[in-house]
């Protein structure tokens, strides 16, 4: 309104030509004209958006068939426009995108699902913020559905996002998380911006106060991170890890991913993180995600060493030599039965600690009351109970190296082989499962299978070897050739018997 007024002013008021003004201002003269002509404020009519002309009848119906099949999901699993376009293009489509979306858009307002809100927008410097959240999301893994818990990380000035899936979001998860989001970005924002779970933050007062849990907060510490909690049910606060959810979750999750196992989503999520770095960034455009990063890897501090991630607890043994953590039962050595031990719980790890040393050390698991044995651990039991070898649950499908199972399987078939077969598994235990296993192949090979034989071509493997002499000219010679003198031998018994 102001430029129009003063085009206006120097047209009409002052006697300047509109050639003039227009080279002047560099506003076209059809445009001067139009100010000349109309004193009120010029109107801007809202032009109708154009329906493309490759979205036909029949790809209508099938995107609207496509979007109310959505509509009876989930919101987490129904798909983005940008989804129902690739549908489209595998089944013919050749347009463009935008008409896909002005339909799906006009489809949303219809159905009453284009939610809507008004923020206020946040600028975040380089290296000073980095939010996180939890999401769940369903995955195969190995043919079987799973709900996985997915860690979201995004930096706020350059919106580089990393995601990394667990089983469940338990402290340990949390710690690893971190470690990793940290290694993944090279480098220690200054502050962090998260919820209010309880393995964050434990207490929230009235007024706003937190007591964060002092595992969470040992992490923080080692990195020289400010937590900064949010308000409760205020996820504006992080909206940009928020909205992340909520696009991975339609451009990584849907539709339905398959894995063989965990660690091979995780090593696919890590590529998508890096591919999706290769977007425009939202306020510069004329340059990636990837690029806005790089300036801002500079002003993040310094890594150092990893963070060790895990949660202890001290537990007592059972006289199974067993030890429960989260609905499962793991084994630890007979010797240590009906004592306590200390056991770390890492997010892919077990390991179980007694006087200052590690005892065992198990995978993580994630079913439901399951033993989990390690054979090792019970094998100076059989010494006294020699027929547990044949019965005993931490045996069964016990994977030795093929001479030794040919070894057990021909003691087995004799009465008193298991306390033969007993007696060479402790053999290896006091000497290594390598230095017996390369007896019993050389058992097999010389088809020798006795115990005693067994343990004499062990002691042969322990037995130190001498080198042979490289010289021997540096040694004294001799000189006279020794002779056979019987003689000699008798007239020294002779001499023998005058002492007596």
């Amino acid at each position: 309104m102001e430029t129009a007024m003063k085009i206006r002013g120097w047209i009409l008021g002052d006697g300047r030509s509109i050639h003039s003004v227009a080279r002047e201002t560099g506003i076209s003269r059809t445009t001067i004209k139009k100010y000349l002509k109309d004193p009120e404020q010029p109107r801007y009519r809202r032009r109708q958006p154009r329906v493309g002309s490759k979205l036909n009848a029949q790809f209508e119906a099938r995107l609207r068939e496509l979007f109310n099949h959505d509509l009876a999901l989930r919101r987490r699993d129904r798909r983005t426009a940008k989804k129902l376009y690739e549908e489209l293009v595998a089944e013919g489509y050749t347009g463009s995108y935008s008409p896909v979306q002005r339909f799906v858009s006009e489809l949303k307002k219809s159905s009453g699902t284009d939610g809507s809100d008004a923020f206020i927008p946040l600028y975040f410097a380089p290296g000073d913020a980095l939010q996180f959240d939890w999401s769940e999301e369903y995955v195969l893994l190995g043919g079987i559905q799973h709900k996985v818990h997915v860690a979201h990380f995004r930096l706020c000035h350059s919106r580089k996002p990393f995601v990394v899936a667990y089983m469940n979001e338990k402290q340990e998860m949390v710690l690893d998380a971190f470690v990793r989001a940290l290694t993944f970005f090279g480098g220690v924002p200054r502050r962090v911006i998260i919820d209010n779970p309880k393995t964050m933050v434990t207490y929230v007062s009235r007024s706003k106060d937190r007591i964060f849990h002092p595992r969470f907060l040992a992490l923080m510490n080692h990195y020289v991170i400010e937590p900064v909690a949010c308000t409760p049910a205020s996820g504006w606060e992080k909206g940009q890890v928020e909205n992340q959810v909520q696009f991975l979750r339609g451009e990584l999750f849907t539709p339905r991913l398959a894995f063989d196992d965990l660690a091979a989503l995780n090593a696919w999520l890590l590529l998508r993180c890096e591919e999706l770095a290769e977007r425009r960034h939202t306020d510069q455009q004329h340059r990636t995600i990837a690029e806005v990063f790089e300036d801002e890897k500079i002003e993040l501090r310094p890594l150092g060493r990893p963070f060790d991630g895990y949660v202890e607890k001290t537990l007592r043994v059972r006289s199974t030599c067993l030890v429960q953590y989260d609905s499962n039962r793991y084994s630890v050595p007979c010797e240590h039965a009906g004592h306590h031990v200390s056991l770390r719980a890492y997010a892919d790890r077990l390991v179980m600690i007694a006087n200052d040393e590690i005892i065992a050390e198990h995978k993580r698991r994630f079913t439901r009351n399951i033993s989990y044995f390690e054979p090792w651990h019970y094998v100076p039991l059989l010494d006294r109970k020699p027929g547990a070898l044949r019965d005993g649950a931490p045996f069964v499908g016990w994977e030795l190296p093929k001479s030794m199972e040919q070894i057990k399987d021909h003691y087995m078939r004799e009465k008193g082989g298991d306390r033969e077969f007993v007696d060479l598994l402790l053999l290896a235990l006091e000497h290594g499962i390598d230095v017996v296993e390369m007896a019993c192949d050389l058992a097999v090979e010389q088809r020798t299978l006795r115990l005693p034989a067994i343990i004499n071509l062990v002691n042969q493997l322990l037995e130190p070897t001498i080198a042979p002499l490289a010289e021997t000219h540096a040694y004294p010679q001799l000189t006279l050739r020794p002779e056979a003198d019987c003689k000699r031998y008798e007239a020294l018994c002779a001499a023998g018997r005058v002492a007596a």
